[in-house]
């Protein structure tokens, strides 16, 4: 199948006036300005889990597709039930798999099986442990229901229900439905592919000996840490390695991975320094609008086009480019890999610190909720704690107003797991 609609040249402009951008902007742009990227494949529903589908998906047969019994019993016509029952038993027995009885007339009754098809004749059916048995003849006391111990054709999904929607990302729960449903295969979208390059001549490969660490030298934390992101939301992983502050070095990592991938992220080089070759070369070989977010921690995220190929240009701090990937990367990759924006889940939870916050950015704070079921935030706000991810289970975020926060106040709570981590 061909690819969907490329992304618009001007799809990270920002509208003029905006400098600062607040983080909803920056957010509302995002979600307006992309489109779906990856190819269209058929693939076996019992090998779709974690695939986004990219048709919607009928059942093809009911489930169940004949009425049956849910219970090993006996089965008859419920008409006129009174405080005692008798039927007449008929001397043949309904197995699961079984086709072979035609028709249950009134006032008698079929010992039947969990799973067997109910004969004609039969709407009901009574738990074996409840019947005394009398030669030909059952007894029970008690009025049932009509229907009772029974599954009706059809009655959890019937030929023709809509299973799932376009950008339903199958799970595991999913696929006993598909299979119940007869639906052999299904139209998916390939996983978005997703390259990662760190740049900077200070960064090193973490696979790199301890030994030749030199001074001032740092092992690149990031690629690591948003692959791991990047694996746990069913992409497909380009990793380019890092390459150093080299014009003609980066180029040939852009060109190359525009031909291998849908989108690029990048980390460090975000910024309009001296030595920010690769936003300088975006801007000048590209596209590049570079986007001062008014959050903490964050703040430079560059966006870009390369023959194409959108690029996120992540803060170098791994803290930063942990939150701004969870905040930006997330939803904007849903939406491109076939599944729609996602925003996270927020919750209101009362305090258990104390701060006084300036006006002017959204701030996010790596917390977790202690066993009083108060919001606990890590000892410092610093972005180079990177202990703090570790320490954390998701991030308390601030509105960009003034404000003074008190134990027991209640402030917004995101969960880690609702970026599916």
């Amino acid at each position: 199948m061909s690819k969907n609609s490329k992304i618009k040249d001007d799809c990270f402009a920002l509208p003029k006036g905006i400098d600062w951008c607040p983080v909803d902007t920056a957010l509302e742009k995002l979600k307006n300005g992309l489109s779906i990227l990856p190819k269209e494949k058929f693939i076996p529903s019992e090998k779709s889990l974690d695939f986004i589908i990219s048709q919607p998906i009928y059942a093809l047969i009911s489930n169940p597709n004949f009425s049956n019994s849910a219970v090993d019993g006996y089965g008859f016509h419920c008409e006129n039930l009174s405080d005692e029952n008798r039927f007449t038993l008929l001397p043949k027995v309904a197995y699961a798999g079984t086709n072979f009885v035609d028709i249950v007339p009134h006032n008698y009754a079929i010992r039947i099986m969990t799973g067997a098809k109910l004969p004609k004749g039969v709407n009901t059916v009574v738990l074996n442990e409840d019947v005394t048995l009398n030669n030909d003849q059952i007894f029970f006391r008690g009025k049932l229901e009509k229907g009772s111990n029974t599954r009706l054709a059809g009655e959890d999904v019937k030929k023709g229900d809509l299973l799932f929607n376009k950008g339903h990302r199958i799970k595991t729960q999913d696929l006993a439905l598909l299979v119940a449903a007869g639906v052999k295969y299904i139209s998916v979208y390939e996983p978005l592919k997703v390259g990662i390059l760190s740049t900077g001549d200070e960064i090193l490969d973490s696979s790199i000996d301890i030994k030749k660490l030199s001074e001032g030298m740092i092992f690149d934390c990031n690629r690591p840490l948003l692959s791991s992101l990047l694996s746990k939301w069913g992409c497909e992983i380009i990793d380019l390695g890092v390459e150093k502050d080299n014009y003609d070095k980066l180029k040939y990592k852009l060109n190359y991975a525009s031909k291998k991938c849908d989108v690029l992220l990048t980390s460090g080089g975000a910024s309009s320094g001296n030595a920010d070759f690769l936003s300088q070369m975006i801007k000048d070989e590209g596209k590049l609008f570079e986007w001062r977010i008014a959050i903490k921690p964050g703040r430079p995220l560059s966006l870009g086009l390369w023959n194409k190929m959108p690029i996120f240009g992540l803060p170098g701090n791994p803290v930063a480019a942990f939150v701004c990937t969870l905040l930006f990367f997330y939803p904007s990759m849903s939406l491109m890999g076939g599944a729609g924006w996602r925003e996270p889940v927020k919750f209101q939870v009362p305090s258990n610190f104390i701060k006084k916050k300036r006006a002017g950015r959204k701030e996010y704070l790596r917390a977790r909720i202690n066993n009083n079921g108060m919001i606990d935030v890590f000892k410092s706000e610093g972005s180079g704690r990177i202990s703090g991810l570790s320490w954390s289970s998701g991030l308390v975020e601030l509105s960009e107003e003034a404000m003074e926060i008190n134990k027991g106040d209640r402030v917004n709570f995101i969960a880690y797991s609702s970026y599916g981590i």
